[in-house]
């Protein structure tokens, strides 16, 4: 049954991510650089900040922040036309709305801004140009036509990060899920350290990438540490990654981790530890439709109340097989919500 996407009202939070047809294997490192730079420039034309991100062989994740949609000058929505469009093609919008402007037509001009403002500010067209303009670059590129995509992309819609009034502690939604994709790499056996794989938002960012310096730093607020120094969030950002202590630096060292103990302890029914969990494929952070804490899940249940069977009185299921930090979703998963990767 499809699942109605979730948004949220103004500001929100997704964890977006969306495969190859038929999971082929066709993104090579050409073809991963290219989505990367595409990704920049739908992310600068729609108005969405990408926090992190990484690209696979067959599909990529990425995790984002949509701000509250907001009005646009002319001026600033020619700058926008310039990351999409050739130049000669913004002068002539340039042209038509200076026209518009001079017979004091701005109803018409307001009809023409909105011809391109619709893809922006919103998740959904936000992805929809990124998976198209990308797959007319791949089709040139490889002498092909057809949808390039499996089927629609899956979202999730995430809780901002604030402070739990109830014990002072951050709601780690956002964060958990900014580790889980950029262990993407490591649970797949490409690398064993996702700083070294160039095609995720931390790998980027130790190498000195400035816009993948400034996502993460979206997620400072979280730590406490707004307007700190990459330096400092970076060897807080490592230490989240790998569980270990106040002295982790950005080399600090992966800890290991066994795929035939972690998949004992599940098929045990027992429960894993965070550094062991990031390390699965969860089911919870693809299929979960929403993660937050309980009230906000039940939040956003009650705003979509009209989207649930009407037997169901709560919306907030608590994820299973570890310690979460109290993260809920909104879909109680049964078939492999937490399972090993393959080796």
């Amino acid at each position: 049954m499809r699942t109605a996407r979730l948004k949220a009202d103004g500001e929100g939070y997704y964890h977006c991510m969306s495969r190859i047809m038929e999971r082929q294997m066709r993104l090579g490192e050409t073809e991963k650089e290219k989505f990367r730079v595409l990704l920049r420039q739908m992310a600068a034309f729609c108005g969405v900040n990408v926090i992190t991100y990484a690209v696979m062989g067959n599909h990529f994740h990425l995790l984002i922040e949509v701000p509250k949609a907001q009005e646009l000058s002319d001026e600033d929505l020619l700058a926008r036309l310039a990351i999409l469009y050739k130049r000669e093609y913004v002068e002539a919008i340039r042209a038509r709305l200076a026209e518009y402007r001079k017979q004091g037509a701005d109803e018409a001009a307001a009809e023409l801004k909105q011809r391109y403002t619709y893809r922006m500010y919103d998740v959904s067209q936000f992805m929809k140009t990124l998976k198209q303009k990308f797959t007319q670059c791949y089709n040139r590129k490889h002498g092909r036509r057809g949808t390039l995509w499996e089927e629609r992309f899956k979202s999730i819609l995430l809780e901002p990060q604030r402070l739990d009034r109830k014990d002072g502690k951050w709601n780690n939604a956002l964060l958990t899920l900014a580790l889980y994709i950029e262990l993407n790499a490591v649970r797949a056996g490409l690398v064993s350290d996702p700083k070294d794989y160039r095609y995720c938002g931390y790998g980027e960012a130790v190498a000195g990438g400035k816009l993948a310096r400034e996502g993460l730093s979206r997620l400072s607020a979280g730590y406490g540490q707004a307007g700190s120094s990459w330096r400092e969030l970076g060897a807080l950002y490592r230490r989240q990654l790998y569980d270990q202590g106040q002295k982790a630096t950005h080399h600090t060292q992966p800890a290991t981790f066994s795929r035939e103990q972690a998949g004992k302890v599940l098929e045990a029914g027992g429960e894993l530890s965070r550094h062991e969990l990031l390390r699965c494929r969860v089911r919870y952070f693809t299929d979960g439709v929403v993660l937050g804490s309980r009230e906000f899940v039940e939040g956003v249940f009650v705003r979509h109340r009209n989207l649930f069977g009407p037997k169901r009185r709560t919306g907030a299921r608590k994820l299973r097989h570890g310690d979460w930090g109290g993260l809920c979703t909104v879909r109680d998963l049964r078939l492999a919500a937490v399972s090993v990767p393959a080796a």
